[in-house]
């Protein structure tokens, strides 16, 4: 008998059973690219994944777009949004982010609303002329009651170049001060409670104004200017309360604005300005009566945000200039002082 060579049989073997595990294998990378095409059939294509980020960025875009819309009711929710609306932009990279996250072309192209009405409301800003020349240089501060150096504060003011400076929130103890210290620069002064109004020109037919809260937080002036008169309004309005239930607490800084309104609304002289704390953004509906006659010197002429407050960190802009009648030629923010609040600057033109 002849036994076969053990190198044949276990080449053949081998043979056989090389080509089960081949046949095993191909079958198994068969049904693997089948399931690998399942899934990439089944997975959502970049128009399809990220709908919720997109449905995100809509309703940005709505809600900066129709802030006008958003009733006050009992809580100011619609003030509470316009006075932080510059920073819902912040919103939108992180949006982006997760857009891209995502690879979700749907989400991008829905951040295109945000960015536009975004831009479209405060990209204005960015392209003032800030510090340009005025024939007048108009100047607001709250000078802050806790304010630890108002020499200092006084000091910083008088070499802003400023020919009007309105200073709110003074009080009994450092009026003095900031008389002594100003008497140099600013030959006319007046001050009606805890408002004041300082001038190299002439100052003229000075009264109080009432703005709702109590004692004399508002002043109304005539600047005898080279150009004309210039009716100049001092105004510190009722302080604004983030509420923590949800809303804002500003039912005394309102009815000071519409007070406010009213008087300027029936002032004479054609040519004039606002100066002051007016505790509230330009963008809050409550300064409709304003806005609808006066100007903001930021908005027109500034060069950014112009946040003023507090100092420290300004997250809004509070301390306004508004004008009418004149042409704002410039607007800025001044250094910090020993206030929590910062000083705000205008150039204006006849």
């Amino acid at each position: 008998m002849i036994t076969p060579a053990l190198g044949e049989n276990d080449t053949a073997g081998t043979g056989r059973g090389g080509a089960d595990r081949r046949d095993t294998t191909g079958a198994a990378a068969w049904r693997g690219g089948w399931r690998r095409a399942i899934r990439a059939a089944s997975r959502p294509g970049p128009w399809k994944r990220g709908l919720v980020l997109a449905a995100l960025a809509l309703l940005l875009g709505l809600l900066m777009m129709l802030h006008a819309h958003i009733p006050n009711g009992t809580r100011n929710l619609g003030s509470l949004v316009e006075t932080f609306l510059p920073w819902f932009g912040l919103f939108v990279p992180v949006l982006l982010a997760g857009a891209l996250w995502r690879r979700s072309a749907s989400a991008v192209a829905a951040l295109l609303l945000p960015v536009t009405v975004w831009l479209n409301l405060f990209g204005g800003l960015f392209t003032g002329t800030s510090h340009a020349d005025g024939d007048l240089t108009l100047v607001s501060h709250n000078v802050g009651a806790a304010n630890p150096d108002p020499v200092g504060t006084a000091r910083a003011l008088a070499a802003s170049g400023a020919d009007v400076l309105a200073l709110e929130e003074l009080t009994e103890e450092a009026r003095g001060t900031y008389v002594t210290e100003l008497a140099k620069a600013y030959p006319y002064h007046t001050v009606q409670g805890t408002v004041g109004l300082w001038s190299t020109l002439p100052l003229s037919d000075t009264r109080p104004v009432e703005v709702a809260v109590s004692g004399p937080r508002a002043l109304r002036t005539t600047v005898a200017t080279d150009h004309g008169p210039l009716a100049v309004y001092v105004a510190h309005l009722g302080s604004v309360r983030v509420d923590l239930g949800g809303g804002l607490a500003s039912g005394p800084g309102d009815a000071g604005a519409r007070m406010l309104g009213a008087a300027i609304a029936a002032e004479p002289n054609e040519r004039g300005g606002l100066l002051g704390d007016l505790n509230g953004t330009m963008e809050d509906r409550a300064f409709d009566g304003l806005t609808a006659r006066m100007r903001s010197a930021q908005d027109v002429a500034g060069d950014g945000f112009g946040f003023t407050w507090p100092a420290a960190f300004p997250v809004a802009r509070i301390d306004q200039i508004l004008v009418r009648g004149v042409e704002p030629a410039s607007a800025w923010v001044l250094p910090a002082t020993g206030s929590d609040h910062r000083p705000v600057a205008a150039g204006i033109t006849w």
